[in-house]
């Protein structure tokens, strides 16, 4: 392949949550594209605010952060039925079992530690985006056969 192209080709609206700031604007400049709009967010706090007012395709996460991390944004996501089905992304330095296995069991969709390979990263996030459709699409036509 020669030639830069963007991983992110689909339509997508994704929340990037992390207190650090340089962080936080790395992945606008690095995982926007003309089709994926990144908005971020210094914790789950705020995080929430966010969701209150915007719906999100995608959220990456940090498990590590101030007022609310990521384990707890995670358990009110799962616990609210217009996200329980929010695909996150886990983007933490944490790579250690009990981190990963919380995580997974609280609801994460996937995992990926620091420091970031953002186009990796992207990679990974278009394979998310692209199974959250499909299980979007699942459950309409399971819940249109079932009525």
């Amino acid at each position: 392949m020669a030639g830069f192209f963007y991983v992110l080709d689909t339509d997508a609206r994704i929340l990037f949550v992390d207190d650090d700031p340089i962080l936080r604007e790395f992945a606008q400049v690095n995982l926007a594209s003309p089709h994926a709009e990144i908005d971020v967010a210094a914790d789950g706090l705020e995080a929430l605010d966010r969701l209150a007012m915007t719906r999100y395709d995608l959220l990456l996460v940090d498990l590590e952060m101030p007022r609310l991390d990521g384990f707890g944004l995670l358990e009110r996501l799962r616990a609210d039925p217009a996200t329980a089905h929010l695909p996150v992304i886990v983007q933490t330095g944490r790579e250690d079992v009990e981190a990963i296995d919380r995580a997974f069991h609280l609801g994460a969709t996937s995992f990926v530690t620091k420091p970031l390979n953002w186009r990796l990263l992207t990679y990974q996030m278009r394979f998310v985006l692209r199974s959250s459709q499909a299980e979007h699409r699942v459950r309409l036509a399971a819940a249109s056969e079932a009525a």
